[in-house]
């Protein structure tokens, strides 16, 4: 076993890419480069979904319009397939995130593009990926954290 001081640093990670079931449709995102290229770091999984109050499985769910920025200014909502607002659990979970993320000291994110979470750069709207940042990327973005895309 590793001890403590063998780790070079604390970051978060979606925990779909190291192999959580915890995608909306119950299955993951595992990056096994991914964790091989943070073998040396403490990783904190993170489903800010999860941590949101959601289900898995749940509903898929994207960002009406704009981004996740525009959500956590009470700008735009997020809905599921079932015209069911999520929004409500998404800025829960991405608050809940930055609290473990504090905690933790951690000041990476390596996130699940493509989410209306996780999505750094880019999100999906009606099946088509778009420009934007999921509501956790944003919100790490504006507390300083370096977001990563994966």
């Amino acid at each position: 076993m590793r001890g403590a001081d063998s780790f070079h640093e604390t970051v978060i990670v979606s925990a779909c890419l190291l192999g959580v079931k915890c995608r909306y449709d119950g299955s993951d995102n595992l990056n096994r480069g991914l964790i091989e290229r943070l073998k040396n770091c403490h990783l904190i999984p993170l489903c800010p979904e999860q941590l949101g109050g959601l289900p898995t499985p749940r509903e898929a769910a994207q960002i009406v319009e704009g981004d996740g920025f525009d959500v956590l200014k009470n700008k735009v909502s997020i809905m599921s397939t079932a015209n069911k607002d999520v929004t409500e659990n998404f800025i829960t979970g991405a608050y809940e995130s930055l609290k473990i993320a504090r905690i933790t000291g951690a000041n990476k994110a390596f996130l699940k593009e493509k989410s209306p979470s996780c999505g750094v750069k880019r999100i999906k709207r009606n099946g088509v990926e778009i420009e934007g940042s999921g509501v956790l990327a944003a919100l790490l973005k504006e507390e300083g954290l370096e977001v990563f895309g994966v």
